[in-house]
């Protein structure tokens, strides 16, 4: 057995590696406020000594946390090993507000730290305790590279952080020993060891591939070109607008919130899925965007990319992993009638599920064990060129119950998603106790009217309610209509008798 330990990044996790440019950063990002009653120190600030012990108790949850990147020589593959040299002050950082802080410097603090690249030297993460907000509040900005997330549990720091119940004990920290990396002749000798195997491990996937798609000769020439799809070889660009230009290394971010009992009220009474609700919203925005931004809709070509969960899809035999891939949405632009955009969107995703589209991505991103990294590198700047999609928009459901750290109730979450060269702003949506949270991320030259996005958004949010609204009221009167025909016959007998 091998004294030494390390462990391969899977092909999606690379290509995230890929995509980073000096003015696009691929770190996904959340900001939480809490309550800071509990963590409150005899000055008032917050005891970031006990934060820090927190953490520390929860890494070995999580162990990417305590690794960083290294190379296999040659082929230059990047692989995780433990960090002999973890400093977790380094990664835990603490920071104030002039007090009393509002939320709009909050907002300009988080854009800061998103425009910051984080160190390839060290574990791919930051966490920044923020103090000094308005009602004694605390803030935490939590910052990790893609390529860290666990795409197979989606288990990241916060999820093992925070918990259901204020009274949570101080864990206490497991010793951490790490664990002996590679030498690069090791490396080298796995590496050959992989390539031997490489052929059989082809025909394998190459069999795999063929169940999957058993069923019909077209299914598998579909899977086939939804593959070429999502390397970027034969999807057409996107139609240009004010936001998919050349982004720069500065970003600006804001946010707002929205009733999630509002959100299913609009689902019950007009149709589709939450997920369709909260496309329709940002249609809603967009077209108020770009009609302010003087464009002409009817030329528009506008669409979303829009990850979604493929989970349980067939590895092999008896085998099942969660897995993400994505649709290509476009947004009904041109429609002013919120229903009508809902209903557009609506069977448009119904359109894509039967279809299966999505198939192609997980396909390619389950294949860990032959997907060559210059694959990766092609899709990857195909991507960033040719850009089939002028938005991503991330929809992920929370709990819908208070969350607690060390006591403090966290009371708001909003999820930032990174941008990607020709797409200057991006929507990440994470509902949490009863609320739908939107944290939108943009490019700081490109849209520097960010506040008028949010303003609209709301703006699409009133007028979908009040659609909806409409709604029942007709469909109240259609029932009161209906029970009213039914007591006239009735009533007729009884005067006849």
């Amino acid at each position: 057995m091998a004294g030494y330990n390390y462990e391969t990044l899977s092909p999606l996790d690379h290509s995230f590696l890929l995509q980073e440019r000096p003015n696009a950063f691929m770190h996904v990002a959340s900001v939480a406020t809490f309550d800071g009653t509990a963590l409150r120190t005899p000055d008032g600030g917050i005891d970031i000594e006990r934060i820090r012990r927190r953490i520390a108790g929860v890494l070995h949850r999580v162990p990417h946390y305590r690794q960083k990147l290294d190379q296999v020589p040659i082929t230059g593959a990047p692989i995780w090993i433990d960090d002999d040299a973890f400093n977790l002050e380094f990664h835990v950082r603490h920071t104030s507000l002039p007090r009393p802080g509002n939320r709009a410097q909050l907002k300009r603090l988080a854009a800061r730290v998103m425009a910051g690249h984080l160190d390839r030297e060290r574990p791919l993460w930051e966490l920044w305790v923020v103090e000094g907000l308005e009602d004694g509040q605390f803030a935490i900005i939590n910052k990790t590279h893609h390529a860290m997330v666990d795409g197979t549990t989606g288990v990241d720091l916060m999820n093992v952080l925070m918990s259901r119940s204020e009274d949570v004990q101080d864990d206490e920290p497991p010793t951490f020993v790490p664990r002996r990396p590679p030498t690069p002749s090791e490396l080298a000798w796995d590496e050959v060891g992989r390539q031997v195997r490489l052929p059989f491990e082809i025909v394998q996937d190459a069999s795999n591939l063929w169940r999957a798609a058993r069923n019909t000769r077209r299914g598998l020439l579909n899977r086939i070109r939804q593959i070429a799809e999502y390397t970027g070889t034969s999807l057409r660009p996107a139609t240009l607008t004010p936001l998919n230009q050349r982004i720069g290394p500065h970003r600006r971010l804001d946010w707002t919130t929205q009733p999630l009992g509002q959100l299913k009220e609009i689902r019950q009474q007009l149709g589709g899925t939450l997920n369709d609700v909260v496309l329709t919203l940002v249609a809603g925005a967009v077209r108020r965007f770009l009609i302010y931004r003087r464009l002409d809709l009817d030329a528009i070509d506008f669409r979303v990319l829009a990850p979604i969960s493929v989970a349980g899809e067939e590895l092999g035999v008896g085998a099942t992993q969660p897995r993400v891939s994505a649709w290509f949405v476009p947004l009904p632009l041109a429609e002013s009638d919120p229903a009508t955009q809902l209903s557009a969107v609506a069977d448009t995703t119904r359109d894509l599920e039967a279809s299966k589209p999505a198939v192609g991505a997980s396909q390619l991103t389950g294949q860990p064990g032959w997907t060559p990294s210059t694959l990766l590198s092609l899709g990857a700047r195909n991507a960033t060129r040719l850009n089939p999609y002028n938005m991503v928009v991330t929809n992920v459901p929370g709990p819908q119950v208070p969350l607690y750290l060390l006591g403090s109730r966290m009371l708001e979450t909003y999820p930032v998603v990174p941008l990607v060269e020709g797409v200057g702003l991006s929507v990440a949506v994470f509902s949490y106790d009863g609320d739908v949270h939107w944290g939108i991320n943009a490019d700081y030259e490109l849209v520097p009217d960010l506040d008028r996005f949010i303003a609209f958004l709301d703006e699409a949010f009133i007028d979908l309610g009040k659609a909806a609204a409409d709604k029942k009221r007709l469909r109240a009167k259609a029932r009161r209509a209906r029970k009213a025909r039914k007591a006239q016959p009735a009533a007729q007998s009884s005067a006849k008798a």
